[in-house]
């Protein structure tokens, strides 16, 4: 099913973005500028990075499906999720395949899922000390 995201104009862009440059630190930022603001750079991640394998989700405005690769859906038995990125992760290894990746502008990764996870972890704790740090919040 097709995305129903679309990329806003970019003055409508601009001005909410200066509203909410514009609100106090204290102050709650204007939900029809946080709607516009995410629904449409949700729609710019999915223009640069098409694909199905990865669900962005930023509740309660939208939701992309992107980034190309592998995938499987929710309820996939965990040994079978194992064993095609074992499969995956294997034929990625053979250099005939990964010319086939490269030549047509992929690129190639693999690994294993408990390897996913930690570099997920990692990523996390990482932007959540910048997200600290910056005195972001989500007031």
């Amino acid at each position: 099913m097709p995305s129903r995201l679309r990329l806003a104009d970019p003055a409508d862009v601009g001005a909410a973005l200066a509203r909410l440059a514009a609100t106090a630190p204290d102050d709650t930022p204007d939900r029809a500028d946080l709607r516009l603001l995410v629904k449409h750079f949700m729609a710019v991640l999915e223009t640069r990075a098409p694909g199905h394998s990865v669900e962005v989700r930023v509740p309660p405005y939208a939701a992309v499906q992107v980034v190309p690769g592998v995938r499987h859906t929710r309820g996939t038995p965990p040994a079978v999720v194992e064993r095609l990125q074992s499969e995956v992760d294997r034929a990625l290894k053979d250099p005939a395949v990964r010319n086939i990746v490269t030549s047509a502008g992929g690129d190639v990764a693999g690994g294993s899922t408990a390897a996913f996870a930690s570099l997920l972890k990692r990523d996390t704790a990482r932007l959540t000390e910048v997200i600290r740090t910056a005195g972001i919040t989500n007031k």
